[in-house]
Parts: C-alpha cells; sequence; structure tokens
C-alpha cells in the first residue's frame, strides 16, 4: 500500500517531542511514505499544501492539539490520527467526539502507527472510487428534515443546512434505508466502510456526532434509538422523494 499513500499526497505529523518526531518521520520515509513536521501549529504556512492526513499530539502546545482539531473539522474532513499520553479513557473519547479518526496512546511504535494511517486512507480512497448509483438521486424527509442525495445535503427544519462528513452521510443514509429496522453494529460499519482493524466501539462514536447534529430537531431525542444487544434503530417514519 505504499504506492497508495504516496499517490494521494504526505502525511504532517505535529509534535513538539522531536525524537518522536523524527522516529515517526524517519521510519514513514524508510517506507516510502512521504512526511512533512512541525513542532506546533503555528510553524505551518497558509501556502502549504494540504496533506493528506494528519498526525497530531493532543499537547502540542497548552491545549493546542485540541484547539486545532476543533478548527480542522470546522472546515475539512482531513483525516486526524491523535496522539498523547492517555492518563484514562477520557481523553481518548474526549478526541473521537472532537473528530478525531483515530487515537494513538503514547509510547507507540511506528510501525502501528502507519498500519493505521494506511488503513484510513485506504477507507478514504475506497470511498472516492466508489462508483455513483442512479439510487443516489432523489432523498428522503423526516421530522421536518430533508436528505437530498443528488446535492448530499442535509437541511433541518428551519431550512439551515447542516455539514456532514463522509462517514457520517453514510451512515444517516443507512439509517434512512431501513428507519424502524434494528441495525446491527456490523451492518453500519459496513455502510461506512470501516475495515477490520478499528474496534467496534468506533461505530457508537459515529452515532453520538450524528445524534448531535440532529439535536436542532424537535424530534432528535427519538430519532436513533440504541437497541440493547444489537445496536441501533431509527425511529422516526422517513418518506422518499
Amino acid at each position: 500500500m505504499q504506492a497508495q499513500i504516496r499517490e494521494t499526497g504526505y502525511i504532517l505529523i505535529v509534535d513538539n517531542d522531536e525524537t518522536m518526531q523524527q522516529a515517526v518521520s524517519g521510519y514513514f520515509s524508510d517506507r516510502n511514505v512521504p512526511t512533512s513536521s512541525a513542532s506546533n501549529w503555528s510553524e505551518l504556512k497558509s501556502t502549504d499544501a494540504p496533506p493528506s492526513l494528519i498526525i497530531m499530539d493532543q499537547q502540542s502546545g497548552m491545549n493546542d492539539g485540541l484547539d486545532e482539531l476543533r478548527s480542522i473539522r470546522s472546515t475539512s474532513d482531513i483525516p486526524v490520527i491523535m496522539t498523547g499520553q492517555c492518563s484514562d479513557e477520557l481523553d481518548c473519547i474526549v478526541c473521537l467526539e472532537l473528530g478525531a479518526d483515530d487515537y494513538m496512546a503514547k509510547p507507540f511504535g511506528p510501525a502501528e502507527l502507519l498500519a493505521r494511517a494506511r488503513a484510513i486512507l485506504r477507507r478514504r480512497e475506497m470511498m472516492r472510487v466508489a462508483p455513483v448509483r442512479t439510487a443516489d438521486r432523489g432523498g428522503y424527509r423526516f421530522g421536518g428534515w430533508r436528505l437530498d442525495r443528488r446535492a448530499r445535503r442535509l437541511t433541518d427544519p428551519g431550512e439551515t443546512q447542516i455539514h456532514l462528513s463522509k462517514g457520517e452521510y453514510a451512515l444517516l443514509l443507512a439509517f434512512l434505508e431501513a428507519p424502524g429496522r434494528p441495525l446491527k453494529r456490523e451492518h453500519l460499519l459496513h455502510a461506512i466502510r470501516i475495515h477490520e482493524d478499528i474496534l467496534d466501539r468506533s461505530i457508537d462514536v459515529q452515532v453520538l456526532r450524528l445524534r448531535r447534529k440532529l439535536e436542532n430537531g424537535p424530534n432528535a431525542a427519538s430519532m436513533i434509538r440504541t437497541e440493547r444487544g444489537v445496536g441501533y434503530v431509527f425511529s422516526m417514519p422517513v418518506e422518499r422523494f
């Protein structure tokens, strides 16, 4: 998969630990994976071409990593792997809920980090080259919301457009195609093309993110219901158009 990463651009490493920064960039470069490094976000220039993936330390500055993760997610869906001294599970969860695609606790091996980066880039490439189906025309209405598949646009009951990442869009589509039916986590994982090397709890994080984006609707609390021991159910009536 080295050619895959080489063709899609470079990986940006943001870490104020120069030893870690050099170890990761050196390992990646030895395997023909181009990288660029910075000790903190302020070193980056606005003229720099965007990377294919960002590996960013949670403490690259005083909480700078989390602040920059919020900033990235407000304007872009570039994949982000957060790293850090994970003192408890909450650190990992916070990063994932803010939009990180993965989290690795230090110390870690560069081989595993590269494997996770490749897995994320594989998924993005699969989604990019997936053929457009005629079924993508039309859309769905539910509780005053509208999802236009041709434009890939979600609008709330007040006609405000709600931004969805590719994973959130695919997840919502899976729910809308099977309203009222309990969907297993495995089915939802397949729907958003997450490979087996990602933990099942990642789908719970994706559902949490989607729920939060649907919170503005009057019926948001009951849209996606947890079905204990099974997965999730989209409980809102859905109309195709």
